[in-house]
């Protein structure tokens, strides 16, 4: 499908050999316009009520993890991340506020769910720790 012609990159189409650059001017009002409508999109479109920092506590009620836990995480767009720390955390809130995430620190993993409602939220959790399964409860509250 491409070939290279005399070091000229050439894109070949039903036997035919035509160079790149000459295709590059019948693409460029193409590529301007393009380019104009994705620096025009307004992010605050994609914003959700509970974009923020969280800082959440998670509490273990059965199994062989450790009993609790605090560590704070962000909201943006409403993607779940975890302000740093040895954990990752990837989740999505959704516009009415349920919460589906994932907390990975090596061998260890936990999935959570629940929800968020205004500026506090809770739920649930299962995972694998070091020691086996464990499960329990997490809460919420919005940072400054």
């Amino acid at each position: 499908m491409f070939g290279a012609t005399n070091e000229l990159m050439a894109l070949k189409v039903k036997n035919k050999t035509i160079p790149i650059r000459r295709l590059l001017p019948a693409w460029a009002p193409f590529l301007i316009l393009l380019v104009a409508c994705i620096s025009t999109i307004n992010p605050t479109f994609a914003r959700t009520p509970y974009d923020g920092d969280w800082s959440v506590v998670i509490v273990a009620h059965s199994g062989s993890c450790d009993s609790s836990y605090r560590f704070g995480v962000q909201v943006a767009d409403g993607l779940v991340i975890n302000d740093g720390g040895l954990a990752t955390v990837q989740g999505r809130v959704t516009p009415m506020g349920f919460v589906r995430v994932t907390v990975r620190a090596g061998s260890q993993w936990a999935n959570g769910s629940g929800r968020l409602a205004g500026k506090r939220g809770g739920g649930i959790w299962r995972g694998q720790g070091m020691n086996g399964t464990c499960g329990g409860t997490w809460v919420a509250e919005r940072r400054g």
